[in-house]
């Protein structure tokens, strides 16, 4: 196992981090509370067993079982192996005192009564503004750090890169962030400008979403084809993963695994992994990877953000960007299951009351109020459309 420096933090960790999110379940469906629990702790001791030292859970994993099964796999000697990530669940935050409540409830859940790594989950400029900054849940944090419950205090992240810089400047106590950051989501939420400011600012960068949930493992025929002709060692995952590594400013990269065989492979890729492992020839590779893969975007939408706001709430540029997601990675279940489960209603493109204001203002002239309906046919309604 390699290991990486973790900022400012002066601890060495395994370039490879454990998610705790995607574990294999009895119903065979994803975050399904049904954990098969003996396989997960095989697994996630396979890994600390080579060399992983960091796993990471929330709050809500799993519907609310993961934690409980991190306690499982650390018994005995497994506990002095690694740290332990968790975070809290901002969203369920409505006074205060709710962020003491959900972290001694998650120390429980976790056996223990102090977790090393804590983060605020998912934060983006709304729970930024109305639950941290409301409720002044950094001075709980602190506290809670300074009574010994919490180790290193961090935050994960999904917004764009001005809401990213507003908090990371926004406390100095930040130890570590965690952003989405992969070969496809270099200008996309934090992007590679992101990694760049927060390393500059002394704090641990954790990647997550190496694999843009799965789908750069798996590509479409088309990118396996260029990858098989241009890249004899590589396998698809490899390539993405240490397009990751190379670079100096990551710390880590988390990955939920769902079977042994990725815990496998994953550990032989972090094994070979180090900074500037990749050349010119395959950093080229990645560059027509991406090329391609844009290339398939049925949307010309190109999120510069002239048509926000919307004066009925709609997320314009989030609709195109996971409709177009769908289409560019052959893969319209999955976003159909984010417009489901992780797009609010007000903000999904069935909200759009085809006013037509934003059109005046998109610099593509697309006609949005049109496809708002489109987006929401496909992503809402399960109606099937080509790309164009």
């Amino acid at each position: 196992m390699q290991y990486r420096s973790f900022g400012k933090v002066g601890w060495k960790v395994s370039a490879l981090g454990f998610g705790c999110m995607r574990l294999p379940t009895h119903d065979g469906k994803a975050f399904s509370g049904k954990i098969r629990e003996r396989e997960s702790i095989r697994m996630i001791r396979y890994a600390i067993d080579r060399g992983v030292n960091y796993l990471d859970t929330a709050y809500g994993y799993h519907e609310g079982r993961s934690e409980a099964l991190v306690r499982e796999a650390l018994r005995g000697e497994y506990r002095d192996e690694v740290r332990i990530a968790t975070k809290s669940p901002v969203w369920l935050v409505e006074k205060p005192k709710d962020f003491d409540t959900y972290l001694n409830r998650q120390l429980r859940r976790l056996g223990t009564k102090h977790v090393d790594f804590y983060l605020f989950h998912g934060l983006n400029k709304e729970s930024w503004k109305n639950k941290v900054l409301k409720h002044n849940l950094i001075k709980r944090a602190e506290a809670a750090r300074k009574d010994g419950r919490i180790g290193h205090l961090g935050f994960s992240f999904h917004d764009n890169y001005g809401t990213f810089k507003e908090i990371v400047d926004g406390h100095d106590g930040w130890d570590f962030c965690q952003i989405q950051y992969n070969y496809m989501d270099v200008l996309n939420q934090a992007g590679t400008k992101g990694l760049k400011y927060a390393a500059r600012k002394g704090l641990a960068v954790i990647v997550m979403e190496p694999l843009l949930g799965g789908r750069l493992a798996n590509p479409p025929e088309q990118i396996r084809n260029i990858i098989k002709q241009r890249s004899n060692r590589r396998t698809p995952a490899d390539l993405a993963l240490q397009w990751v590594w190379s670079q100096p400013e990551v710390s880590l990269i988390l990955s939920g695994m769902s079977t042994m065989g990725q815990v496998r492979e994953n550990v032989r890729s972090a094994s070979a992994s180090d900074i500037g492992t990749m050349g010119a020839r395959e950093l080229k590779l990645v560059d027509r990877l991406r090329s391609e893969y844009l290339s398939k975007t049925p949307i010309s939408c190109t999120k510069c953000g002239y048509c926000m706001p919307c004066p009925n709430g709609v997320d314009i540029p989030e609709n195109f960007e996971l409709y177009n997601e769908g289409f560019i990675h052959d893969d319209v279940g999955t976003a159909r299951m984010i417009y489901a489960r992780f797009t609010s209603k007000n903000r999904r493109a069935s909200a759009c009351k085809q006013c037509r204001k934003c059109e005046k203002r998109c610099p593509q002239a697309l006609p949005i109020s049109q496809l708002m309906i489109r987006v929401h046919s496909v992503l809402g309604g399960g109606k099937t459309y080509s790309a164009d």
